[in-house]
């Protein structure tokens, strides 16, 4: 009997966001990366994240570990894009006198 070596691809797929995710899941690239750089094994991310098929979190830690920088860049821009949709909101939303504005609803209802 012979062993057929197949060469496997990384089970990613970016979605219309751009956005890197694992398998046929909902869990990013970005979740898995950071959970086993926190120094979880696959098999703890697999507890953590039912979903995911063990064999893809073996194959999406290899695609990190040979990919590091591509991914590390990857990451780095995700994080920019979060602050900049994270300042966006805090500018149309102003979260300042929230509290003052809630507690003024629950004591005089008609001016909210």
């Amino acid at each position: 009997m012979t062993l057929a070596i197949v060469a496997e691809f990384a089970p990613l797929e970016a979605n219309e966001d751009g956005v890197v995710l694992v398998g046929k899941t909902r869990v990013t690239l970005d979740t898995v990366v950071a959970v086993f750089n926190q120094g979880a094994t696959a098999e703890e991310i697999a507890y953590r994240y039912p979903s995911l098929n063990l064999a893809d979190i073996y194959a999406t830690i290899a695609f990190y570990l040979k990919h590091q920088a591509e991914v590390e860049a990857y990451l780095q821009q995700r994080q920019q894009q979060a602050q900049e949709v994270r300042a966006m909101n805090q500018a149309r939303f102003d979260p300042k006198g929230l509290r003052d504005r809630l507690l003024a609803c629950r004591t005089e209802p008609e001016a909210c």
